[in-house]
């Protein structure tokens, strides 16, 4: 019996994981795809350990065997040999089984579950890694259909099975993956995922990897899809934990998958199956948890559920809309050191006074312990009405710690953060500290942009969206010309919507800069950087020992001098106004660092841009 008529009679049964049996039972940690062609034996062991228990349907070997995951191996030039091979080693399996074992060629997306901050692969690599492994695959000519598994990336799927079906009429069955029960990272809904893989002639749609059986038959309840789609549950053994080696492990029983396995059934599933942390045990707990074979119509809801209302939030963001058309000075401050904030707050009231339009705020810059710049940035607002930007770090924050870190300045009603990397930690009061870094800056700046549209990390509707906007940092001091626009483009790119420069101090970098952008039609807010020099030993240590800091001979040579007519200060804020003329001159946007809480110093300069836009006026 053909597959695709196995699929209209009886519900079937599919083996189960692959990668953490290898892991946990045979203790193999490496490139489990290219075990097809060095220990064959393994992976047949495997094979006929799932037929014995039950299994009508096994797919092979070759979840990462494309040519983008086996670069990592430095295996890409076997592709068309591993993925031969598995086809191989999984017909063979079945030559001598007991009952019908159909095979299904394996080709798994290229999105893992943490992707959700980075750019999604191109239809260009789609397509070639795709059409790459599925030519080999097809080959074989043993094939009873194609598995296209663990896709977290909805269009990435669909690009897969349009070129699947260009080339096979073999069956295909398309499982998506999902971090919460019932949508996908994007937030479209499993229901209407489920519509446009069936519109574009997937044979069988599903869903695998991540979530286990009690979440799964959650996502499967009340779908308003039409009654002839064939549908598939691939669940995982419960969730992952570790043991005490470090180990992951799963410890769902092969008994809750014997419980589950009649519910899904009765809710309508075609194909039940198992994936991470599944073993022989649960495939026959699953075959004996089945009352029959038969085929049971999946539910139609009378309505279509409908989307949350999601309510939207609108903020001022005064700094951006002013920066258009007139000079907007920015502060950068950081946060107190010690418990005693009074001077910090009685400086940024002096600085509200003087007109400035926002406080930036350090997140523990050069990696030294102060108070978090969230609970001042709080303070800022609720008491004292200004706006705050906080600047936030990879470094301090894994992926779980940044999302709550945003979610949190959301619901303070904050909503302009600029994203950096972080000086390392090992710069700091901690030399041992470690720095995180799950993500790089410009996928950080992602991250806060998929909250504006109300979805959460796992897809899942905030029933409210943010209004946030993000900066990102640049230094003109350390970057070519021909880079810079790359850079600042590519930050774009990711959601960045203003830049915040390094202190500059060579007019020569602001006039490279504008030109570049120019010269390119990149078009974006820039507050570039001043931070008064206060001494000579000041300028010193800024230009021998600040990483991306340089300052000219002729401004050492000036603060040498005014040393020692002991005309310091004065010098230092003459060189910071010359500065902000020749910034002026190209850019709307200034950014002054405060130099040892000078806040003097500091007001002073803010009144200086202030009133260039007095003088405009007049």
């Amino acid at each position: 019996m053909k597959f695709k008529q196995a699929l209209q009679q009886r519900v079937l049964v599919a083996d189960g994981a692959m990668g953490t049996l290898l892991y946990g039972n045979y203790g193999i940690n490496s490139a489990f795809e290219n075990l097809n062609l060095t220990h064959p034996a393994t992976i047949l062991r495997v094979h006929r350990s799932y037929i014995r228990a039950g299994a009508d349907i096994i797919q092979t070997n070759t979840y990462a065997a494309n040519r983008l995951k086996l670069t990592r191996y430095d295996l890409q030039d076997q592709v068309t040999t591993i993925n031969q091979a598995a086809v191989k080693i999984a017909a063979t399996a079945r030559e001598h089984a007991d009952h019908p074992v159909y095979i299904l060629g394996t080709i798994g997306g290229l999105a893992g579950d943490t992707d959700a901050t980075v750019q999604r692969a191109t239809p260009a690599t789609i397509a070639a890694n795709v059409t790459e492994q599925l030519t080999a695959l097809l080959a074989t000519n043993q094939l009873d259909g194609i598995l296209l598994e663990t896709y977290y990336d909805l269009p990435e799927l669909l690009a897969a099975l349009k070129i699947v079906k260009a080339h096979t009429d073999l069956p295909v069955i398309t499982n998506v993956s999902m971090l919460a029960p019932g949508v996908l990272r994007n937030g479209t809904s499993f229901t209407d995922a489920i519509v446009q893989l069936n519109a574009a002639g997937a044979d069988v749609i599903g869903t695998n990897c991540r979530l286990g059986p009690y979440y799964l038959a959650q996502s499967f309840e009340n779908l308003a899809i039409p009654a002839n789609v064939k549908l598939a549950v691939y669940p995982n053994a419960g969730l992952p934990g570790t043991d005490q080696d470090g180990a992951v492990v799963y410890d769902g029983e092969p008994s809750y998958f014997e419980e589950y396995a009649e519910r899904f059934r009765q809710l309508g599933l075609n194909i039940i199956g198992g994936c991470c942390g599944t073993t022989p045990l649960h495939t026959s707990a699953t075959v004996r948890g089945l009352s029959n074979r038969s085929i049971v119509a999946h539910d139609q809801p009378a309505t279509k559920p409908q989307p949350p209302t999601l309510v939207t939030t609108k903020s001022q963001h005064r700094f951006l809309q002013k920066v258009a058309t007139q000079k907007t000075a920015l502060v950068e401050l950081d946060p107190p050191r010690d418990f005693d904030t009074t001077k910090f707050f009685r400086g940024a009231e002096r600085l509200k006074a003087a007109g400035v339009d926002g406080i930036t705020l350090s997140d523990k810059s050069l990696a030294t312990v102060r108070i978090a710049n969230t609970t001042i940035a709080a303070q800022l607002k609720l008491n004292y009405g200004i706006t705050p930007i906080v600047h936030l770090t990879t470094r301090d924050h894994n992926l779980i710690g940044l999302q709550s870190e945003i979610m949190g300045l959301h619901s303070l009603g904050i909503e302009d953060i600029l994203a950096i990397t972080g000086d390392p930690a090992k710069l700091g009061d901690f030399p041992g500290a470690t720095s995180v870094s799950d993500v790089r800056s410009v996928e950080l700046m992602k991250l806060i942009k998929q909250f504006n549209s109300g979805i959460g990390p796992t897809g899942k509707s905030l029933k409210e969206a943010s209004d946030f906007r993000v900066a990102g940092a640049f230094n003109p001091n350390a970057y070519r010309t021909s880079i810079s626009t790359k850079s600042i483009s590519r930050k774009l790119s990711y959601g960045c919507d203003y830049i915040i420069t390094q202190p500059v101090y060579d007019l020569a970098n602001v006039d490279a800069l504008a030109d570049a952008l120019a010269a390119n039609h990149v078009n974006v807010p820039v507050f570039v950087g001043v931070m008064p020099l206060v001494s000579r030993r000041n300028a010193e240590f800024l230009h021998h020992e600040v990483h991306g800091i340089r300052i000219p001979e002729p401004i050492l040579t000036r603060m040498a001098e005014a040393e020692q007519t002991g005309n310091e200060r004065a010098v230092g804020i003459a060189i910071a106004k010359e500065l902000i003329d020749g910034i002026c001159a190209r850019f709307n946007g200034v950014h002054i660092v405060t130099p040892f809480n000078r806040f003097k110093t500091v007001i002073e300069l803010v009144d200086y841009i202030q009133q260039k836009n007095l003088i405009k006026v007049q």
